[in-house]
Protein backbone atom coordinates (compact mmCIF):
# COMPACT_ATOMS: atom_id res chain seq x y z
CA UNK A 1 0.00 0.00 0.00
CA UNK A 2 1.56 3.23 -0.54
CA UNK A 3 -0.47 7.16 -0.45
CA UNK A 4 -0.01 9.76 -3.47
CA UNK A 5 1.91 12.08 -2.92
CA UNK A 6 -1.12 14.54 -3.55
CA UNK A 7 -1.91 13.91 0.15
CA UNK A 8 -0.13 16.82 0.83
CA UNK A 9 0.58 16.70 4.54
CA UNK A 10 1.94 13.04 4.02
CA UNK A 11 -0.21 10.75 5.27
CA UNK A 12 0.13 11.39 8.78
CA UNK A 13 -2.07 14.21 8.09
CA UNK A 14 -4.93 11.67 8.16
CA UNK A 15 -4.66 10.19 10.96
CA UNK A 16 -5.19 14.04 12.89
CA UNK A 17 -8.35 14.23 11.43
CA UNK A 18 -10.42 16.33 14.27
CA UNK A 19 -13.96 16.09 14.98
CA UNK A 20 -15.30 19.76 16.77
CA UNK A 21 -18.10 19.59 19.23
CA UNK A 22 -21.34 21.24 17.73
CA UNK A 23 -23.09 21.96 21.05
CA UNK A 24 -25.87 21.87 19.61
CA UNK A 25 -29.02 19.68 20.49
CA UNK A 26 -29.43 16.57 17.98
CA UNK A 27 -32.96 17.98 17.08
CA UNK A 28 -31.61 21.11 15.84
CA UNK A 29 -30.23 21.71 12.38
CA UNK A 30 -26.57 22.00 12.75
CA UNK A 31 -24.13 22.45 10.08
CA UNK A 32 -22.37 19.00 10.63
CA UNK A 33 -25.66 17.69 9.46
CA UNK A 34 -25.10 16.39 5.51
CA UNK A 35 -26.61 14.90 3.13
CA UNK A 36 -23.80 12.10 1.14
CA UNK A 37 -24.07 9.90 -2.15
CA UNK A 38 -22.86 6.93 -3.77
CA UNK A 39 -23.22 6.46 -7.15
CA UNK A 40 -21.27 4.23 -9.77
CA UNK A 41 -22.04 6.45 -13.27
CA UNK A 42 -20.21 3.84 -15.60
CA UNK A 43 -18.48 6.36 -17.16
CA UNK A 44 -21.65 7.87 -18.43
CA UNK A 45 -22.95 5.56 -20.69
CA UNK A 46 -26.72 5.39 -19.55
CA UNK A 47 -28.77 1.65 -20.39
CA UNK A 48 -29.17 3.51 -23.88
CA UNK A 49 -25.64 2.58 -24.53
CA UNK A 50 -25.03 6.61 -24.76
CA UNK A 51 -22.21 8.51 -22.76
CA UNK A 52 -24.15 11.64 -21.84
CA UNK A 53 -22.59 13.53 -18.93
CA UNK A 54 -24.78 15.96 -18.74
CA UNK A 55 -27.75 13.29 -18.38
CA UNK A 56 -25.17 12.41 -15.73
CA UNK A 57 -25.06 15.87 -13.91
CA UNK A 58 -28.48 16.18 -13.92
CA UNK A 59 -29.15 12.86 -12.48
CA UNK A 60 -26.71 13.89 -9.06
CA UNK A 61 -28.18 17.29 -8.85
CA UNK A 62 -31.15 15.94 -8.56
CA UNK A 63 -29.54 13.60 -5.36
CA UNK A 64 -29.02 17.13 -3.64
CA UNK A 65 -25.83 15.95 -1.80
CA UNK A 66 -23.30 17.56 -0.65
CA UNK A 67 -20.84 15.01 -0.90
CA UNK A 68 -21.02 12.38 -4.15
CA UNK A 69 -18.75 9.23 -3.98
CA UNK A 70 -18.22 8.57 -8.10
CA UNK A 71 -16.88 5.21 -9.04
CA UNK A 72 -16.62 4.13 -13.00
CA UNK A 73 -15.32 8.04 -13.62
CA UNK A 74 -12.93 8.21 -16.74
CA UNK A 75 -10.51 10.70 -17.76
CA UNK A 76 -8.80 11.27 -21.05
CA UNK A 77 -10.24 8.47 -21.94
CA UNK A 78 -11.46 7.09 -26.30
CA UNK A 79 -14.52 5.56 -24.91
CA UNK A 80 -15.85 8.71 -23.39
CA UNK A 81 -15.04 11.13 -25.60
CA UNK A 82 -11.66 12.47 -24.17
CA UNK A 83 -12.93 14.35 -21.19
CA UNK A 84 -11.99 14.15 -17.95
CA UNK A 85 -15.26 13.78 -16.18
CA UNK A 86 -14.56 14.57 -12.49
CA UNK A 87 -13.65 18.25 -13.53
CA UNK A 88 -16.41 18.39 -16.05
CA UNK A 89 -18.89 17.19 -13.70
CA UNK A 90 -17.97 19.63 -10.73
CA UNK A 91 -18.29 22.57 -13.49
CA UNK A 92 -21.46 21.26 -14.48
CA UNK A 93 -22.75 21.44 -10.58
CA UNK A 94 -20.30 24.11 -9.35
CA UNK A 95 -18.92 21.60 -6.66
CA UNK A 96 -14.99 21.03 -5.92
CA UNK A 97 -14.29 17.29 -6.90
CA UNK A 98 -10.77 15.09 -6.45
CA UNK A 99 -10.04 11.76 -8.88
CA UNK A 100 -8.05 8.96 -8.11
CA UNK A 101 -6.88 6.44 -11.05
CA UNK A 102 -6.88 3.01 -11.07
CA UNK A 103 -4.79 2.22 -14.01
CA UNK A 104 -4.13 3.81 -17.61
CA UNK A 105 -6.77 3.55 -20.21
CA UNK A 106 -7.73 4.10 -23.65
CA UNK A 107 -5.21 7.21 -23.52
CA UNK A 108 -6.10 8.86 -20.32
CA UNK A 109 -7.37 6.96 -16.77
CA UNK A 110 -10.23 4.93 -14.76
CA UNK A 111 -11.09 5.53 -11.34
CA UNK A 112 -12.90 7.30 -8.85
CA UNK A 113 -13.87 10.72 -8.00
CA UNK A 114 -15.45 12.63 -5.05
CA UNK A 115 -17.72 15.37 -5.58
CA UNK A 116 -17.82 17.94 -2.52
CA UNK A 117 -20.21 20.94 -2.05
CA UNK A 118 -17.19 21.79 0.94
CA UNK A 119 -13.75 22.63 0.74
CA UNK A 120 -11.51 19.57 0.32
CA UNK A 121 -8.13 20.00 2.28
CA UNK A 122 -6.02 17.46 1.32
CA UNK A 123 -6.85 13.94 -0.99
CA UNK A 124 -4.92 10.32 -1.43
CA UNK A 125 -5.04 7.79 -3.36
CA UNK A 126 -3.95 4.49 -1.58
CA UNK A 127 -3.30 1.63 -3.74
CA UNK A 128 -5.14 -1.41 -2.56
CA UNK A 129 -3.89 -5.38 -3.56
CA UNK A 130 -4.18 -5.68 -7.28
CA UNK A 131 -7.38 -7.92 -8.31
CA UNK A 132 -8.87 -8.45 -11.54
CA UNK A 133 -7.56 -4.58 -12.04
CA UNK A 134 -6.03 -2.56 -9.95
CA UNK A 135 -7.80 -0.54 -7.44
CA UNK A 136 -7.52 2.41 -5.05
CA UNK A 137 -8.87 3.57 -2.41
CA UNK A 138 -9.76 7.66 -2.82
CA UNK A 139 -9.71 9.16 0.97
CA UNK A 140 -10.78 13.05 0.59
CA UNK A 141 -10.28 15.15 3.81
CA UNK A 142 -13.16 17.55 3.80
CA UNK A 143 -14.06 20.51 6.08
CA UNK A 144 -17.73 21.17 6.84
CA UNK A 145 -19.35 24.78 7.68
CA UNK A 146 -18.78 24.02 11.50
CA UNK A 147 -14.83 23.84 11.08
CA UNK A 148 -15.21 19.83 11.59
CA UNK A 149 -13.35 18.01 9.44
CA UNK A 150 -14.28 14.19 8.11
CA UNK A 151 -12.70 12.16 5.71
CA UNK A 152 -14.59 10.41 2.76
CA UNK A 153 -13.26 7.01 1.31
CA UNK A 154 -14.77 5.93 -1.74
CA UNK A 155 -14.27 2.63 -3.06
CA UNK A 156 -15.32 0.22 -5.84
CA UNK A 157 -13.81 -3.22 -4.34
CA UNK A 158 -13.20 -6.54 -6.70
CA UNK A 159 -16.01 -7.60 -8.45
CA UNK A 160 -16.02 -11.28 -8.91
CA UNK A 161 -17.86 -13.80 -7.22
CA UNK A 162 -14.70 -14.95 -5.33
CA UNK A 163 -14.40 -12.78 -3.06
CA UNK A 164 -10.49 -13.62 -2.36
CA UNK A 165 -9.31 -10.22 -4.25
CA UNK A 166 -12.00 -7.92 -3.09
CA UNK A 167 -11.41 -9.33 0.97
CA UNK A 168 -7.20 -8.40 0.79
CA UNK A 169 -8.40 -5.07 -0.16
CA UNK A 170 -10.76 -4.71 2.61
CA UNK A 171 -8.32 -6.05 4.62
CA UNK A 172 -5.84 -3.34 3.27
CA UNK A 173 -7.96 -0.52 4.10
CA UNK A 174 -9.13 -1.29 6.83
CA UNK A 175 -5.49 -1.59 8.24
CA UNK A 176 -5.63 2.08 7.34
CA UNK A 177 -8.76 3.10 8.30
CA UNK A 178 -8.40 1.02 11.96
CA UNK A 179 -5.93 3.72 12.89
CA UNK A 180 -7.90 6.90 12.24
CA UNK A 181 -9.40 8.46 15.35
CA UNK A 182 -11.43 10.87 13.29
CA UNK A 183 -14.80 10.63 11.64
CA UNK A 184 -14.99 8.45 8.94
CA UNK A 185 -17.39 8.28 5.92
CA UNK A 186 -16.76 4.95 3.95
CA UNK A 187 -19.16 4.54 1.03
CA UNK A 188 -18.91 3.12 -2.55
CA UNK A 189 -19.60 0.11 -5.17
CA UNK A 190 -18.22 -2.82 -2.62
CA UNK A 191 -19.51 -5.85 -4.94
CA UNK A 192 -20.60 -7.61 -2.03
CA UNK A 193 -23.93 -7.72 0.03
CA UNK A 194 -25.24 -7.25 3.66
CA UNK A 195 -24.08 -10.64 5.82
CA UNK A 196 -20.66 -11.15 3.57
CA UNK A 197 -17.32 -10.62 5.25
CA UNK A 198 -16.99 -7.59 2.91
CA UNK A 199 -19.65 -5.89 4.96
CA UNK A 200 -18.80 -7.95 8.17
CA UNK A 201 -14.94 -6.37 8.46
CA UNK A 202 -16.94 -3.29 9.82
CA UNK A 203 -19.05 -3.86 11.78
CA UNK A 204 -16.41 -3.29 14.40
CA UNK A 205 -16.16 0.38 14.18
CA UNK A 206 -18.42 1.39 11.69
CA UNK A 207 -22.51 1.36 11.44
CA UNK A 208 -24.55 0.95 8.19
CA UNK A 209 -26.70 3.44 7.14
CA UNK A 210 -29.24 0.71 6.47
CA UNK A 211 -30.89 0.84 3.54
CA UNK A 212 -35.53 0.19 3.64
CA UNK A 213 -36.08 -3.39 3.56
CA UNK A 214 -38.98 -2.42 0.75
CA UNK A 215 -36.28 -1.44 -1.84
CA UNK A 216 -32.59 -2.05 -0.42
CA UNK A 217 -31.25 -3.60 -4.22
CA UNK A 218 -29.08 -1.09 -5.94
CA UNK A 219 -27.91 -3.35 -8.96
CA UNK A 220 -28.78 -3.48 -11.22
CA UNK A 221 -31.03 -0.45 -12.19
CA UNK A 222 -33.27 -2.02 -14.40
CA UNK A 223 -34.07 -5.35 -12.72
CA UNK A 224 -32.75 -4.27 -9.29
CA UNK A 225 -31.67 -7.69 -7.35
CA UNK A 226 -28.18 -6.99 -5.53
CA UNK A 227 -27.55 -4.75 -2.92
CA UNK A 228 -24.02 -3.99 -3.17
CA UNK A 229 -23.49 -0.03 -2.97
CA UNK A 230 -23.21 1.14 1.03
CA UNK A 231 -22.81 4.06 3.01
CA UNK A 232 -20.78 3.26 6.82
CA UNK A 233 -20.22 5.42 9.26
CA UNK A 234 -17.06 5.19 11.42
CA UNK A 235 -16.20 4.99 13.97
CA UNK A 236 -19.37 4.37 15.30
CA UNK A 237 -19.64 6.36 19.02
CA UNK A 238 -19.10 9.48 16.48
CA UNK A 239 -22.55 9.31 14.28
CA UNK A 240 -26.06 9.52 15.21
CA UNK A 241 -27.57 6.70 13.33
CA UNK A 242 -28.43 7.26 9.59
CA UNK A 243 -30.92 5.76 6.97
CA UNK A 244 -30.28 5.52 3.16
CA UNK A 245 -32.40 5.77 0.81
CA UNK A 246 -31.86 4.06 -2.54
CA UNK A 247 -32.82 5.82 -5.57
CA UNK A 248 -34.86 4.68 -8.79
CA UNK A 249 -33.18 5.80 -11.56
CA UNK A 250 -33.25 3.08 -14.60
CA UNK A 251 -31.74 4.93 -17.24
CA UNK A 252 -28.49 6.90 -16.67
CA UNK A 253 -26.23 4.02 -15.23
CA UNK A 254 -26.45 0.04 -14.50
CA UNK A 255 -26.79 1.06 -10.70
CA UNK A 256 -28.65 2.88 -8.63
CA UNK A 257 -27.76 5.82 -6.68
CA UNK A 258 -27.97 5.26 -2.69
CA UNK A 259 -28.35 8.55 -0.43
CA UNK A 260 -28.16 9.47 3.08
CA UNK A 261 -28.60 12.34 5.79
CA UNK A 262 -25.56 11.86 8.26
CA UNK A 263 -25.00 13.86 11.17
CA UNK A 264 -22.11 14.13 14.00
CA UNK A 265 -22.06 13.12 17.42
Amino acid sequence: MRLSARWRSGATALLGVALLATGVGAQAPTPDRITVATYNIRHGRGMDDRVDLARTAATIAALDAGIVALQEVDRGVARSGGVAQSDSLAALLGLQHAFGAFFPYQGGEYGLAVLSRYPIVRTAALRLPDGNEPRVALLVEVELPSGARITVVNVHFDWVADDTFRYAQVEALASVLDTIAGPVVLLGDFNDVPGSRTLQRWTDRFVVAAKSPDNPFTFSSVVPEKEIDHILLGPRERWQPATARVVHEPLTSDHRPVVAIVQLR
